[in-house]
């Protein structure tokens, strides 16, 4: 419970550009989805982090200057957290990681798209959360379900996406 974790550049560095979650982190999650979309339009959906809200209703207010790309910051509110995030991987069509700190909490969020033979996409999602006292607000059981929520809330603008633009 009072593992806090590495210091968040040194998290963004060695964790998340290193393809990796922090093992040790007391809060873990991991989903996949399957997606009846393109790896494509997938990709285009998290790399918009502008319509993020889409996806989840309770995202709103992301801010950042520049473009999605490794170490671009970027901050958002989730429900009634203010996250301060940084692009970590940053690959077109094949993976999209992040870290950010909200309420001294330190995230690794990564996301990888693999393309399916039939055309359609699997997303794995894995993050980890570190921070003092964070157990006593936050634990596994509501990341998993709030990655469940993102997973299936990307899953459902991705294919209407996809719909929407074979007509």
């Amino acid at each position: 419970m009072l593992y806090s974790g590495p210091s968040l550049d040194h998290l963004h560095e060695h964790y998340a550009k290193q393809g990796r979650i922090d093992d040790y982190a007391a809060v873990k999650a991991s989903q996949i989805v399957m997606i009846d979309a393109p790896v494509r339009t997938v990709w285009h959906v998290l790399a918009t982090p502008a319509t993020w809200s889409r996806i989840d209703p309770t995202i709103r207010d992301v801010t950042m200057i520049g473009a999605v790309a490794p170490d671009t910051p970027f901050s958002w509110t989730n429900g009634k957290a203010k996250i301060e995030s940084r692009f970590a991987v940053v690959r077109p069509d094949a993976e999209l990681s992040w870290t950010g700190v909200s309420f001294g909490a330190r995230a690794v969020h990564r996301h990888q798209l693999q393309r399916r033979a039939d055309a359609g996409t699997d997303l794995e999602i894995h993050e980890s959360m570190a921070g003092p006292l964070l157990g006593l607000f936050f634990d596994t059981a509501k990341l998993q379900e709030a990655l469940v929520a993102w997973a299936e809330g990307i899953k459902r603008v991705a294919q209407n996406l996809h719909i929407n633009q074979a007509r």
